[in-house]
């Protein structure tokens, strides 16, 4: 790779629209950003680290405020620019709270890197050192990203992030083109920067709770109206969930269902200050939450010994595919998708897109008997079923 440019920190309008007016000409953006929600719902943006070309950027967006980061704006929402991210969802998240847009197109180096066989979800450090050899400093990884000034040290940590995501990018790439895989890509980075993936909503809350998967319908449902109502105060008043209601306290509250205020008074876990304030609404919303049980999330009947197998003869399948494309056969199915295959489910990722085309489709084949697996040359080889022209 070629001299790594020295980091800039930028912090005023003109910086800004200096570097902006260069990036231009670049051939992508590598990206990445430094944020806090540690005490907001929303995650707060005090960092964007972009390299362009021979130049990299820290961009200062607490000093800069709204309308003098417009420049920077218009740079990561330009269509006609690729953006580079590692594990890119959060970072989108982030502009899409403050801009109600998502930058596009991107790419992701950790879902490029897991289709090339370098692990499910790999780290950034991890990537960097096996592709450009650099041990990336760890010392900043609980730096409060909001005090000013930043340390230089921290600033160099940020810059780490996009110095070397270029050569990464380039090499993953590159690996990419050569197995015909890069088109591959597109449909995981499309879900990416779909606006929709990043609206919050209180309606589903309920399944980020975790051990609701432990409970009866009836109290699912109560959870469920436990959940849009600690979604919807987390939301008005910009707090992080747990600090209106505690996971496992809507899980007690789902359970033991109390009926009155005054039984509120049994939940150790529950805060006296809910009890107090919100002790009225949490047990009108779990009376509401009983008359609407969730059955639709029902736990599927045990698979047979037969069926068992199947399942383990797709896994043999999709490990075999995998192989021979040097990929993770986690970022292509789990077992929990190919037990629900073979119950019947057709509405799979594993049915959709690159994954169909990889394996799905022959596992489908496998299963309606038009296609065999058999050994060979010491490796799984499948083998459609030969069909006969004539009667015998």
């Amino acid at each position: 790779m070629s001299t790594l440019p020295e980091t800039e920190f930028i912090d005023t309008v003109q910086a800004l629209e200096d570097f902006v007016s260069d990036a231009r000409y670049a051939s992508f953006l590598a990206v990445d950003t430094e944020f806090i929600r540690e005490r907001t719902y929303w995650p707060e943006l005090c960092l964007v680290q972009i390299m362009a070309g021979d130049r990299l950027a820290c961009i200062d967006p607490l000093q800069l405020g709204e309308n003098e980061i417009k420049p920077l704006r218009e740079l990561l929402l330009d269509t006609g620019m690729l953006k580079v991210f590692h594990a890119a969802r959060q970072d989108l998240e982030v502009f899409h709270y403050l801009w109600k847009q998502v930058p596009s197109p991107i790419f992701d180096t950790q879902v490029a890197a897991a289709m090339l066989g370098y692990g499910d979800q790999v780290g950034y450090g991890g990537l960097v050192k096996r592709i450009c050899g650099v041990e990336l400093a760890k010392g900043h990884t609980r730096t409060d990203w909001r005090a000013r000034p930043l340390p230089a040290e921290a600033i160099e940590y940020a810059a780490d992030d996009v110095r070397y995501l270029v050569e990464v990018y380039e090499t993953l790439h590159a690996a990419l083109t050569e197995s015909a895989r890069l088109e591959w890509l597109q449909e995981e980075f499309d879900l990416l920067t779909d606006p929709g993936l990043y609206e919050p909503d209180p309606a589903t809350a309920w399944k980020r709770v975790k051990g609701h998967n432990r409970l009866s319908p009836k109290q699912l449902g109560v959870l469920a109206a436990l959940a849009e109502w600690r979604e919807e105060r987390a939301l008005e008043h910009d707090r992080p969930r747990r600090w209106i209601l505690k996971d496992q306290v809507m899980i007690d509250l789902a359970r033991q269902m109390p009926g009155t205020v005054a039984d509120l008074e049994h939940l150790r876990e529950l805060p006296e200050r809910v009890r107090q304030q919100h002790g009225e609404e949490i047990v009108r919303r779990i009376q509401a939450g009983r008359e609407q049980p969730i059955s639709t999330v029902s736990r599927p009947e045990p698979l047979t010994g037969h069926q068992e197998a199947l399942v383990d003869a797709l896994m043999a399948l999709l490990r075999a595919r995998c192989a021979e494309h040097e990929m993770s056969p986690a970022q292509v199915a789990t077992r929990k998708q190919l037990e629900n295959l073979v119950r019947g489910e057709t509405e799979l990722p594993l049915l959709k897109g690159w994954r169909a085309r990889m394996a799905g489709r022959d596992m489908q084949a496998f299963l309606n008997g038009t296609l065999v697996l058999g050994a060979g040359d010491n490796r799984l080889e499948s083998l459609p079923v030969e069909q006969d022209g004539e009667d015998g």
